[in-house]
């Protein structure tokens, strides 16, 4: 194992609902690289997250992140602990509906959404700023914010703690398509201003190859990961 991977993926085996097990033979994400994964669906995407996280434990195989297996976590309350170090992007994410975005921006910081203190408004304004959020925006209702700023919404939700790994799944989903090149290079961005280093598992190689150092695509029957690149001309 590479003491300098963020993530190592090793001999993966896990069974699910899908009608073969997710498999992955190897993978590393080092030290500030952003990797992008195709060839999972909503249910294997998910799955592969809660594996990462250590939500969930492999069958067989060995999922580590900065070099200590999800499996020797010991307990429940040294598992949330570990859960500080990742940043996940998700649709399946919750947010108040009826709630202003700077409102739901604030939590991470407070419980105190009314009223919030002029530090944390400051900071929740530099946290929207870098994600591509404008000051109108924070003063709109999430249920009410179009799917692009939606998705701004969770990286800066995500990333407002610092942690030490972005987890992106499925990013695009009910996106406009002249929307979702953007949002891939503010990922991109966000997490490289932050030097950290993220996992993007979406179905879009657009987006691998605008967000990801390295762009792969999962061989379901194998585990496999190789080179995903977006054709080009009629024979490549």
């Amino acid at each position: 194992m590479n003491s300098a991977a963020v993530i190592t993926i090793s001999g993966l085996q896990k069974n699910y609902s899908g009608l073969r097990p997710l498999r992955i033979r190897s993978l590393e994400v080092g030290d500030r690289e952003r990797v992008a994964i195709g060839g999972l669906d909503a249910v294997s995407a998910e799955l592969l997250v809660n594996l990462v996280t250590g939500a969930t434990l492999p069958d067989t195989g060995t999922v580590s992140v900065f070099a200590q297996s999800t499996a020797d976590i010991a307990d429940g309350d040294a598992w949330l602990s570990s859960l500080d170090r990742f940043g996940i992007v998700s649709p399946r994410a919750v947010m108040l509906e009826g709630s202003t975005l700077e409102q739901n921006l604030a939590l991470p910081f407070t419980l105190q959404i009314d009223g919030i203190e002029a530090a944390v408004k400051a900071r929740i304004a530099a946290l929207a700023a870098d994600c591509g959020l404008s000051r109108e925006d924070l003063s709109r209702q999430v249920g009410d914010l179009p799917a692009h700023l939606r998705l701004r919404a969770h990286l800066a939700r995500a990333v407002a703690l610092e942690p030490a790994v972005l987890l992106v799944e499925h990013p695009t989903v009910d996106v406009a398509e002249g929307e979702k090149v953007p949002l891939a290079r503010a990922v991109a961005a966000v997490a490289e201003s932050r030097g950290i280093a993220a996992l993007i598992i979406t179905t879009d190689v657009d987006i691998a190859e605008a967000v990801a150092h390295r762009s792969l695509a999962l061989q379901p029957a194998t585990g496999d990961l190789v080179p995903w690149r977006k054709k080009r001309g009629w024979f490549r």
